[in-house]
Order: C-alpha cells, then sequence, then structure tokens
C-alpha cells in the first residue's frame, strides 16, 4: 500500500526535474544568437543573378564530357565516362541520368561484369526513387543479391535503400518509410569506415532524426568548417544545420543556414536542391513575402528542370500559399500606389492651379507678346509655304500650255500634210495620172516616215514627262538583261509599249493599234521582257505603273 505514495513522489519529483530541465533548454535556446544575414542575403541576390552564368558553365563541363565519350575506343573506357555523365547529371537532370546508368547497364552485360552490374543497378534503382517511379526502383532493388555485393557496393545499396523509403515517405507522408528510411541509414552506418567523411554525416543525420539534436549539431558545424562552396557535400550539412534551427522554430538560424546551402546549390549548379524551397518557407514564416515569393519560383523550377517528383510535389503544395499571399501583398502594393497617386495627382493639380495663376498674374503681357510672336512667325511661314505653291502651280499651268501647244502643232502639221497630199491627188487626177495616184496610194514610205515622226515626237514627250523612266525600268530587269538602246534612239519597241502601260493603256489590243503591230507581236514582247524581271513576275507591270516621275 506504500508504494503507491511513493511512486506518486516519484512521478512528481521527474516531472519537477523534466520542466527544470525543458526550461533551462528552452532558455539557453533564447539566448540571441546574432546572423549576418544582410550578408548572406546580398550574396544570394548577387548569386541568383549569376544562376544562368553557373549553369552555362556545367553545360559546357557536360558537352566536353560527352565529347570525350564519342571518342572512347574501349567499352570500359565507355563506362567510365557514363558514370561520370551520370554522377554530373545524377543532381543536375534526373532523365539524362538515367539515361547513362541504362547504356552503363548494358555495357556491363556485355562485358559480363557482375559487379558493374550491380553497381549500374544500384544506382538506377537510386535514380527511379528520385523520379517518383517507385515500383521499379523496388523490383530493381529486391532483384539485387544482397550476399553477392561488394563493401563498397552494400553500402550504396543500403543508402539507396535509405534514400527510397525517405523519396518515398516524403511522396505519400507515411511515417511508416521514415522508419524504414532510418533502419536502411542505421545499416548504412555499419558499413562505413568510421574516419570517412560520409560516416561521420551519417552518424550526425542518424542523431539528427533521433532527437540527439546537441550532438547532431556539433557534428554537423564541425563538417561545415570542413567544406568550401566547391564541394557540393556543404550544402547537405548546411541544410541539415537548418533543420536544427527549424526544429528550434529559429528564422535567422534558418534563413543563414539554408541560404548557406542554397549558395552551394547555386554555385555547383545542383538543380536536385531542398534548401531554396526551405529558404522560401523560413522567408514566409518571417513575413518577407517578396524574398518567399523569388526563391519558392525558384526551387519550382529547378525541381521541374531536374524531374525529381517529390521535389515538384513539395514544391506544389507550398507554393500556391506563398504565390496567393505574394499576389495579396502585390495588390495592396498596387491600392497603395494608387492612393498615393491620387494624392499626388491633387496636388499637383492645385500647385499648376496656383502656378497658372501667379503666373498668369505677373506674365500675362509676355506671354501675349510670345504668342503673337509666334503666331506671325508661324503666319510668316504659312504664306512663304503658299508663294511656293502658287510659284510651282504656275509652272505646272505653263508646262501644260507647252505640251498643249505641241499637241495642237502637231495635229496642226498632220494637216496641212493631209490636205497637201489631198491638193497633189486632186492636181494628178485632173491631169489623169492614175498611175502616179495608185503609185502614191500603195506607197509605204508615206506611212512609215509619219509613224516614225509621231514615234520619235511620243518619243520626246514622254521622256519629258517621265525622264527617269528607263533606268527605273531597267533597276526592275535581272542585271544581264537590261534594255541598252542604240545611239540616237529615245524608245525602242519595248520600251514604247512599257511607256503605254505607264500611261494606263494596259490592253494588248489598244496598245497594237496605236504602235500599229499585230496582237501577238505585243503579247511575245510583254511575255519576254516579264521573263527578263528580277523580282515577282505577276506584280511587274503594277510596278511599271509607279515608276517614273513627272518633270513640272
Amino acid at each position: 500500500m506504500k508504494s503507491r505514495p511513493n511512486r506518486s513522489n516519484a512521478i512528481y519529483f521527474y516531472s519537477c526535474l523534466l520542466m527544470v530541465i525543458c526550461y533551462s533548454h528552452a532558455f539557453s535556446q533564447n539566448r540571441i544568437q546574432q546572423f549576418p544575414l544582410d550578408s548572406i542575403e546580398r550574396e544570394l541576390n548577387k548569386t541568383l543573378s549569376r544562376k544562368t552564368a553557373y549553369d552555362s558553365e556545367k553545360v559546357g563541363r557536360l558537352n566536353a564530357l560527352k565529347l570525350q565519350l564519342k571518342r572512347a575506343e574501349t567499352d570500359r573506357e565507355r563506362y567510365a565516362l557514363q558514370k561520370t555523365l551520370f554522377e554530373a547529371y545524377q543532381s543536375y537532370q534526373i532523365d539524362s541520368a538515367i539515361r547513362y546508368v541504362s547504356a552503363n547497364e548494358q555495357l556491363a552485360h556485355r562485358l559480363n561484369d557482375s559487379k558493374l552490374q550491380y553497381e549500374s543497378l544500384i544506382q538506377l534503382a537510386g535514380l527511379y526513387s528520385y523520379a517518383g517511379r517507385f515500383i521499379e526502383s523496388s523490383d530493381i532493388l529486391k532483384a539485387i543479391p544482397r550476399a553477392n555485393l561488394s563493401a563498397d557496393q552494400l553500402s550504396d545499396y543500403f543508402r539507396t535503400y535509405s534514400d527510397f523509403y525517405s523519396h518515398y515517405g516524403q511522396s505519400t507522408n507515411f511515417h511508416e518509410y521514415f522508419y524504414q528510411s532510418g533502419r536502411y541509414r542505421d545499416s548504412l552506418v555499419t558499413t562505413l569506415p568510421t574516419d570517412s567523411y560520409e560516416y561521420r554525416l551519417t552518424a550526425a543525420t542518424k542523431n539528427l532524426f533521433g532527437n540527439n539534436v546537441e550532438t547532431a549539431e556539433k557534428q554537423l558545424k564541425g563538417l561545415l568548417s570542413e567544406l568550401d562552396e566547391t564541394n557540393r557535400e556543404r550544402a547537405v550539412v548546411a541544410y541539415l544545420i537548418g533543420l536544427i534551427y527549424k526544429q528550434r522554430n529559429e528564422l535567422d538560424g534558418q534563413i543563414y543556414y539554408f541560404g548557406l546551402s542554397a549558395l552551394t546549390d547555386i554555385k555547383n549548379s545542383i538543380r536536385d536542391n531542398a534548401s531554396l524551397q526551405s529558404l522560401a518557407l523560413a522567408y514566409f514564416e518571417k513575413d518577407n513575402i517578396d524574398m518567399a515569393y523569388i526563391f519558392i519560383q525558384k526551387a519550382m523550377e529547378d525541381a521541374i528542370f531536374c524531374n525529381v517528383r517529390f521535389r515538384t510535389v513539395e514544391n506544389s503544395s507550398f507554393y500556391p500559399i506563398i504565390n496567393s499571399a505574394f499576389q495579396e501583398k502585390e495588390a495592396q502594393r498596387k491600392d497603395e500606389l494608387k492612393t498615393f497617386l491620387y494624392i499626388i495627382s491633387v496636388l499637383s493639380i492645385l500647385l499648376f492651379v496656383v502656378f497658372v495663376i501667379v503666373y498668369l498674374q505677373m506674365k500675362r503681357l509676355k506671354v501675349v507678346r510670345k504668342d503673337l510672336k509666334k503666331v506671325n512667325e508661324e503666319l510668316f511661314s504659312l504664306n512663304e509655304q503658299l508663294l511656293g505653291t502658287n510659284r510651282d502651280l504656275q509652272e505646272a499651268n505653263h508646262l501644260k500650255e507647252e505640251y498643249m501647244a505641241q499637241f495642237f502643232e502637231i495635229c496642226s502639221s498632220y494637216i496641212d500634210k493631209l490636205d497637201s497630199s489631198r491638193k497633189g491627188m486632186l492636181k494628178k487626177l485632173s491631169n489623169k495620172q492614175y498611175d502616179e495616184i495608185s503609185k502614191e496610194l500603195k506607197s509605204p514610205n508615206f506611212i512609215k516616215g509619219e509613224l516614225e515622226d509621231l514615234y520619235h515626237n511620243f518619243d520626246i514627250i514622254f521622256l519629258n514627262l517621265y525622264p527617269t523612266f528607263i533606268q527605273d525600268f531597267n533597276k526592275l530587269l535581272k542585271e544581264d538583261e537590261r534594255i541598252v538602246l542604240k545611239q540616237d534612239e529615245l524608245l525602242n519597241s519595248e520600251l514604247r509599249i512599257f511607256a503605254l502601260i505607264r500611261l494606263g493603256i494596259s490592253d494588248s489590243t489598244k496598245i497594237a493599234r496605236f504602235l500599229r503591230y499585230s496582237l501577238r507581236t505585243v503579247y511575245n514582247y510583254r511575255v519576254k521582257v516579264r521573263n527578263k524581271v528580277e523580282g515577282s513576275k505577276e506584280d511587274f507591270e503594277e510596278s511599271i505603273k509607279s515608276i517614273g516621275n513627272l518633270n513640272l
């Protein structure tokens, strides 16, 4: 009967002791620890601005390896290079890494090397778990005979199984898988050399997830001090330290160590990273929505590019929340900006009204004088333009008068010639010189001479109207097909046909009647010239109608 009070006292004592320990721990954790957040944020912004350059350097190294692979002469040399490419792509782009490991698996079969077969299968199973292909990953791991593995391969085997259950747990949020991941991590520790870096990191990870946080922090910070930014493992160690500060709910510590991890990830072009997402969440909790949005965007881009399924799932669960907060903040900023703009607009209007009133009162006369001077200058300019226009019109009218006079002179000349011919024929008719009349009527010389005069006059008048017609016409033709006129020749038959087209006479029948050619001759000329055209044959005649300038 006395045991119960004793047990109650013991429970009370241990409860008090536990409260003291928890209070002391909380007090120690609440001690102010300063982190250089300004410098880490500046470095993050600077590094993010160079992210594309780091990725370009990564692609350059990958291309160099691919070039070496093309030059490989033996299967074993090819296997080694593809393994190097797999390692380079593993944290950059899962699909490419899978392609090179699959190629190595085939090479290992061809070489009949069981050690290389097991190595490539373990690597392939790990990549499948990263890509979210858990069934395929599980089938491969189950098919590997553990008893046949070497010591190094056994470590890889346990590590891959631990990662497999960790990824599966993150995708399904089923805690049993995390427990299985821990079991394989325990097995991994037993296979690693105690003085190796991986042993120290795995032991620290085991302590972290085994709630031995203080020991884990000491181990991880010791490892961090030994690594620089060129070592990609620095990102893992800094990230795990960030998780410790996340357990303690210390945002500055999270931002600092997740920031260190992100810097290493970005500089080493590691697309399969958790640092950017964790950094975004830390900034979100700190109510720095802008920074949170930047990092969650980058995290989503990296996860999609790398095609790591569980990263994409994780980011997708947080992205809408941060994006919604960012959009809300942006809307609030816009509302504030609108308010400020309204206030500034009202003040500007009031200031402008006051300025106008004062200005009008003090400078009215000066403004009027300036306006009058400006109006006079504009009127003077307009008068000059009107005078110029009148001169142009007078010149154009004068030229038209000259062309009309030339037209009447030609018509009068033709009438005189017709009248002279008529009188000559009447005279010969009265003298009964019928043979002479018949001979003259049958002779083509008269008509030929008149046609030549007509065409010569047409050429002169047309070239006066369009002085650059021949040059512009030749520009439309191929260089070796351009028309070269004979000496003293103004226009030839081809140019005369297209001169009529330029004047708006495009009907072949009318052109044939004017030039006294057959319809086929006109058609052949048009086709022949069209075949010499440099550009589009369909638009040639439209181009002809737009060339040349009136010399008015």
